[in-house]
């Protein structure tokens, strides 16, 4: 019961904001992580620019994965909602 109170008093552009906030960070986060390790190895092991680009490589597949399984599971979330919308709809006209 506490958490329908909750998404009642929560704007209307909360969820939007998380659900790009999330998106963005599965884009940003490991292609970010993996310039850094990418830079690092090559120096190291002086092998520019081989290991930066497998490392954006990774990164980039990690990221696709991510945003996949977040996509999926909004949308299931969504469907979720949209069931139980409709069947308290047909519940209230059942009533009348």
């Amino acid at each position: 019961m506490e958490k329908k109170n909750n998404e009642k008093n929560t704007p209307w552009w909360q969820p939007g904001m998380v659900l790009f906030i999330k998106l963005s960070g599965w884009i940003a986060g490991p292609i970010i992580i993996a310039l850094f390790i990418g830079k690092w190895l090559d120096k190291k092991y002086h092998t520019e620019p081989w290991l930066f680009l497998l490392t954006v490589g990774i990164a980039f597949l990690f990221s696709t994965f991510g945003i996949v399984y977040d996509s999926i599971k909004e949308m299931k979330k969504i469907d979720k909602e949209e069931k139980q919308n409709q069947n308290s709809k047909g519940k209230s006209q059942n009533l009348k």
